[in-house]
Formats: structure tokens, C-alpha cells, sequence
């Protein structure tokens, strides 16, 4: 549930008796037509179907999550939990608190989907005109029960009857009940005194409920990994912004150079595209310059973009439904790369496409970062940059070699979706082993960073760090890449940054 806030002594709000009624009285009526049934309710509800199948019979509990604190009495903004979203269609900021329980059905055959969550309070109470966190004076109308059942083609309750509900039939000869831990403490710690009350309090049984809670967990991670029909087209949506967001940032680079501090620039440019054309960056954006393309994670942008330096660009829109792209690009700020910078995004260019060409349905998820890495290693081989006695199988091997992971210390490719880094609680099994299928949405991102302090590569190498990163779909007979439209071999990036962001 939401953080409490502290509430100042100071604030002067009206009480009196008169002032309420006069609050209360002089509003025209709400509108009663509901809304329709959502497209992404439609495909959430194909989604909870494939859920109960897996666990028949229990009651499954996967909440919203609340309001966090970002300072004294200010909220961040809210972001429903992943598999919250990905089982109801809701997204956005839309209902913190919120609840969804998937009840076993009475005749024995699947499960009934309620949502529990706070509605729109009535006109006549205090909380209309004086709760700066829910009020409709204070952040805008919310749903009823009504129309939140219409657009999302579910019975929705009351958060207040949330406690009985979770509470009945539990019990060593009744209902298993499972709970998404990590996306609300206080509604995982309201399940775990429901078990213990009904009797399921021993150590033992404390601990098969948790393996259950987390293996619910994992089953709804493993559910994301393909992407239906709906999910590839906000997965496009997604990318296309990005791509126009990614043409704003090219076309103000002289004055990101111009100004000073240029990378916050750059990530204030693309995080304006990405507000107005979605809700905001899927992750924090990387704007990294010069050295600081070196360091996998620069998310401070706090540098000068300069003449002559490379520009490392990582960044996703996510949609209004929280789908998000993540898309890398390096560009040289003149328009021009030097010889030794060619060099190095011409060598990740080649392990991209190596990569590209393993994204296949029947390959493993593994032989991505395979068919990329090789060729790394074999560029870093051939610059004498591995220990003089190593060969391309000696540092390839995952035991006793790996030398070539100075200069590139990431994975090549992860699961994209909800979450950025999607599907993150599925098996390795699943995972690393799992075999690509039809409907997956993956990246592919090689890189190689060589700091400026690194005194194993040659000076001429020092500083330049170079990722290409663009986001693939896995198809019946190989694979579509979504951002396509981005220029990536080094002349159509140098065109790219020489015309000011237009393409082709």
C-alpha cells in the first residue's frame, strides 16, 4: 500500500460545518455513460486465462502496488508493477493500491477476476475537495466501480473488502492462496496472517508458502516472454518514438556542444519526445560523451558533449501501457569518426550483425551473445590486445578464459518488454537455455569500452567506448528488427548526424 505522508501541523484547511455543506452543494451531475472495453483489457484477459490453467483451484493475489515517497509529502510518480499491468491492461499512473485477485470459480473450471481498488470518492465527502493524494480537487477524476468494470471487463470491489476476501476458505483443507511479494509488502504481509490464522503457521508450511509465492512470481515472468499480437505493436509504437526522439537528439547536438553540460541536453531533448509521445523514458536515459560512453550504466549526464568525442545514446519511450523500446546509438558529435573510432563501431557493427543473424526461432537464447562475442574476441585478438598466449578458443572458453570481457563486460542480448530488462525472475533453464519462439522481443547489443585510464589498449583507443543496440522480434521464419529505421553502418551515422537528423 502507499507510504504514509507526513502530514504538516500547519496547514490551514477549512472544518467548519458551513464551509462543507457550501462544498458539497452547486456541482453538475457526473456523466453515467461508461466507457468501452479496452484493447488491452481484451488481450489481459487471454492472459489471466493462461494464468488460472497454471495453478487451478488457488487463489492468486497480484496487487498494483502504492504511492512511494519521493520527499516529506510528494509522491514519485506511480507505476503499477509489472505483472499487475500485464494481467489487467492497465497502465500509466493509473490505480495505486489496487488489487487484482483471480478467485477460483465456483463450478471448479478456471478463475474469476475481481479488482479491488479505491474509487471515486462522492461529491459529499471530505476527501473530494481535501485529500491532496486522491481527491478529485487534487489530482483529477478518478474511475468508479462502474466504469473501471467496463473498461476493463472485470466485477470490481472496494479496497475495504480486499481483507475478507483474501481471508475466506483459507485453511490446511481448504484454498491455497498465492501472493506477488515484491510488488506490495503490506498486502504479502496481509496473505501471510491470513495463512497463519487459518492455521498454516509452522515453520514448514511457512516456507512451502513462500517457494509458492515465488513460483508464481516466475510463472508470470515466463508468461512475458512472448509478446502476443497487441504486445508487438506497442513494442513498434515504442520504437518509432523512440526512433523520432532519437533524430531530435542528432539534430540538436551543436547545441548541446554549444551550451556546456551538453549531455543533460541531450537527455532533456529526448526525454521531451518521450513524455509527449508516451509516458515518459522506459529506463534512465544513458547520454554518455567521450570517456563516459566507457561506463555500461552513465546515467548522471553531467558532461560536456565536444567536437571530435563520440556520443553513446541509450534510450527507450514506453507507451502509455508501459511497453518500452531500448535502442542504442553512437555517433560521432562532427559528423565524422576518427580512423581509431571507425575502427572500433565497424568491429561491434560486425559481432551486431553476428548476433542479428542468430535471432532465430530454434536457436537458444545463448547463441546471441555467442555469435557476438566471437567476433569481439577475434577483433581484440587481432589488436593484440589478449595475453600474448591465448587463442580465440582459449578466451572463448566460459571456464578458464574470457579475456576478452575486459573490454565488453555485458550480456549481448535480454528479454524487452513491461520491464526493460523483461522476464527477469524466469529460470535460467528458460532463460540463457531457452529456445527462441515466434512472438519474443529481444535486444541485441554488443559493445566494446576502452577507459581512458586503460593501459592495456593503445593511447590512439583510450576513451572510446561504441554500443549498437536495436530491438528484434522474433518471427515464424527468423526475425524483423523494429528499429530498422535507425542509420547504423558508420556512413549512414556520419549522413544521419551531418543532415541534423534526417534519415535517408
Amino acid at each position: 500500500m502507499s507510504e504514509k505522508q507526513h502530514q504538516a501541523e500547519h496547514r490551514n484547511r477549512p472544518t467548519g460545518e458551513a464551509f462543507m455543506a457550501f462544498m458539497r452543494e452547486g456541482w453538475a451531475p457526473r456523466s453515467t455513460e461508461l466507457p468501452e472495453l479496452t484493447e488491452a483489457a481484451r488481450y489481459a484477459a487471454a492472459r489471466r486465462e493462461t494464468l488460472s490453467a497454471a495453478f487451478p483451484g488457488e487463489r492468486l493475489v497480484v496487487p498494483a502496488g502504492g504511492l512511494k515517497i519521493r520527499s516529506n509529502d510528494t509522491d514519485y510518480v506511480f507505476r503499477p508493477h509489472s505483472a499487475f499491468a500485464h494481467l489487467t491492461g492497465l497502465g500509466a499512473d493509473r490505480e495505486p493500491d489496487a488489487v487484482l485477485v483471480l478467485e477460483p470459480a465456483a463450478d471448479g473450471e478456471g478463475h474469476e477476476a475481481h479488482l479491488y481498488f479505491v474509487p471515486l470518492a462522492d461529491r459529499d465527502s471530505e476527501e473530494f475537495f481535501a485529500d491532496s493524494r486522491s481527491g478529485e480537487f487534487w489530482v483529477g477524476s478518478r474511475p468508479t466501480l462502474a466504469s473501471a468494470a467496463a473498461e476493463l471487463g472485470m466485477p470490481t470491489r472496494h479496497l475495504a473488502e480486499l481483507p475478507d476476501a483474501l481471508a475466506k476458505d483459507v485453511g490446511p483443507s481448504g484454498l491455497a492462496v498465492r501472493v506477488v511479494r515484491d510488488a506490495d509488502r503490506e498486502v504479502a504481509q496481509q496473505v501471510d496472517e491470513v495463512r497463519a490464522q487459518a492455521g498454516l503457521g509452522e515453520q514448514a508450511q511457512v516456507e512451502a508458502s513462500t517457494e509458492a509465492d515465488l513460483e508464481l512470481a516466475r510463472t508470470l515472468s515466463t508468461m512475458r516472454m512472448v509478446k502476443d499480437d497487441w504486445e508487438v505493436a506497442q513494442m513498434q509504437e515504442a520504437v518509432d518514438a523512440t526512433a523520432t526522439a532519437f533524430d531530435a537528439v542528432v539534430e540538436h547536438l551543436p547545441e548541446a556542444v554549444r551550451r556546456g553540460r551538453g549531455e543533460r541536453w541531450v537527455e532533456g531533448v529526448f526525454g521531451l519526445h518521450a513524455r509527449h509521445a508516451g509516458n515518459g523514458v522506459g529506463y534512465d536515459s544513458i547520454c554518455a560523451a567521450g570517456d563516459h560512453a566507457t561506463t555500461l550504466h552513465w546515467i548522471r549526464n553531467t558532461g560536456d558533449v565536444q567536437e571530435g568525442q563520440l556520443l553513446l545514446l541509450d534510450a527507450g519511450v514506453e507507451t502509455d501501457a508501459l511497453y518500452t523500446a531500448d535502442v542504442t546509438r553512437t555517433v560521432p558529435v562532427s559528423g565524422t569518426f576518427t580512423e581509431p573510432q571507425r575502427r572500433v563501431y565497424e568491429a561491434v557493427l560486425e559481432a551486431q550483425e553476428a548476433g542479428l543473424a542468430a535471432v532465430r526461432p530454434g536457436n537458444r537464447f545463448k547463441d546471441v551473445h555467442a555469435a557476438a562475442i566471437e567476433v569481439i574476441a577475434r577483433h581484440l585478438l587481432d589488436w593484440g590486445l589478449l595475453p600474448q598466449d591465448v587463442t580465440l578458443e582459449q578466451t572463448l572458453d566460459a571456464q578458464e578464459g574470457q579475456f576478452h570481457r575486459r573490454w565488453m563486460v555485458h550480456g549481448t542480448s535480454h528479454h524487452l518488454g513491461i520491464d526493460v530488462h523483461d522476464c527477469a525472475q524466469a529460470l535460467r533453464e528458460d532463460y540463457v537455455e531457452g529456445e527462441l519462439r515466434e512472438g519474443m522481443v529481444l535486444t541485441v547489443e554488443p559493445g566494446l569500452y576502452f577507459k581512458a585510464d586503460d593501459l592495456l589498449v593503445p593511447e590512439e583507443l583510450r576513451g572510446i567506448g561504441v554500443r549498437i543496440e536495436d530491438d528484434v522480434v522474433v518471427t515464424a521464419d527468423g526475425s524483423r528488427n523494429l528499429s530498422a529505421m535507425l542509420p547504423r553502418t558508420a556512413d549512414e551515422v556520419e549522413a544521419w548526424v551531418r543532415s541534423g537528423g534526417r534519415r535517408g
